[in-house]
Order: C-alpha cells, then sequence, then structure tokens
C-alpha cells in the first residue's frame, strides 16, 4: 500500500493512527506530496491528502474511507464496531472529531487574509463549533476508551490539531475530564508516533 501525505495534515494522522493501531504501519508505503502537485490527480480528482493506493491498484480517499478500508484488513481487533449501538456511538464520536477539524483548518486560513464583517462571521461561526464540540466532549470524555475505536481515535487527533495549530486558544481550560483523557491517549503509539510536523 502506498500513502500520499503531508505531514500536517490531522486526516493524514487520523489514518496513519488507525495503520498503527491496526498493526498495518510497516505495510504502508509513504508518498510525500503537495496537493498542487499534478502527480496526484490520477489517485485522487480532488487533489487531497491523504489518499491511499491499496496493494491491488485501487485509490481510496477521505480519511474514513481509507480507515475502514485498513479496519478491514489484518487481524487486530477491529476500531469500526459491528452494526448495533457500539458502532453508531463510534462513527458519531468520528463525526464530531472529523468536524472540529473541518471548522479549524479553513478557519486557520480565513484567519489570514485581511479582516472585515463576513469574514469574522465565519471565523466566529467555526470557533462556535469547536467550543460546542469540546463541551459535549466534556460530558462524554468518562465513557471514552483508550483508542479502542475510530472515534476515539478520531478524537485524539482532532484535540491534537488543536494544540498544534491553536495552542494560543488552549481548549483544555474547562474541560478537566477530556484533558485528563487526552493526557493518558497522547502517549499511545496511534497518537505518539503521528505527532504533527510543520
Amino acid at each position: 500500500m502506498k500513502i500520499a501525505y503531508s505531514a500536517a495534515s490531522p486526516y493524514v494522522r487520523k489514518v496513519l493512527a488507525c495503520a498503527i493501531a491496526r498493526g498495518l504501519n510497516d505495510k504502508i508505503e509513504r508518498w510525500k506530496v503537495g496537493t498542487t502537485d499534478p502527480a496526484l490527480l490520477p489517485v485522487n480528482p480532488l487533489s487531497k491528502v491523504p489518499s491511499l493506493i491499496t496493494d491491488d491498484g485501487m485509490s481510496l480517499y477521505d480519511s474514513p474511507v481509507i480507515c475502514e478500508y485498513l479496519d478491514s484488513i489484518g487481524d487486530a481487533p477491529k476500531l469500526f464496531p459491528p452494526v448495533g449501538p457500539a458502532r453508531w456511538k463510534a462513527l458519531t464520536q468520528q463525526a464530531l472529531g472529523d468536524g472540529i477539524l473541518d471548522a479549524t483548518q479553513p478557519r486557520r486560513r480565513e484567519i489570514a487574509l485581511p479582516q472585515d464583517e463576513g469574514r469574522q462571521s465565519y471565523i466566529a461561526l467555526q470557533q462556535g463549533k469547536v467550543v460546542r464540540s469540546l463541551d459535549l466532549l466534556e460530558k462524554e470524555a468518562p465513557s471514552l476508551g483508550l483508542l479502542t475505536t475510530i472515534g476515539e481515535i478520531t478524537i485524539g487527533c482532532a484535540l491534537g490539531y488543536l494544540d498544534f495549530r491553536y495552542a494560543n486558544e488552549p481548549w483544555r481550560p474547562g474541560h478537566p475530564a477530556l484533558e485528563a483523557w487526552y493526557d493518558k491517549v497522547v502517549k499511545l503509539p496511534p497518537l505518539a508516533e503521528t505527532m504533527p510536523v510543520g
């Protein structure tokens, strides 16, 4: 397998964290590529990372799809629970973690542009999504496990991205239970070995 990646992408981190949790990390070749590199287009017409080329030549893209594919191979415990309440919980947590990332990445670009009322309103809208998500995760923190599901891995990557790109907006104040959970899981191999760079 071969992954098109950027060392700073939280979505790439999520995929690599899943690969580590599933015992597949050493089976994935890294292909460092920029999203404007034309070589990426035959793999992913959206020109985004992560993109995965499977051993049989199939192109997969978007982190939820790649993570589910990785969960379908190998013998390690599954990160995606079988159909039932545990699955819906894990998928909803994945959506919440991805939502935090989806709200923070464009906001980072918007902050760098000249500010006007419309842009400030957009930034505030994205900040609100993150604040509400963190407040919900604070309530749910006591029930979070140690990176045993796709939801927990995604939440861990989202919190790590906030540390990485928004250190000036600390998320820990007001979220002691979530902070305690994160302090445990950030030391585990899936997150410890995939710290963002850049």
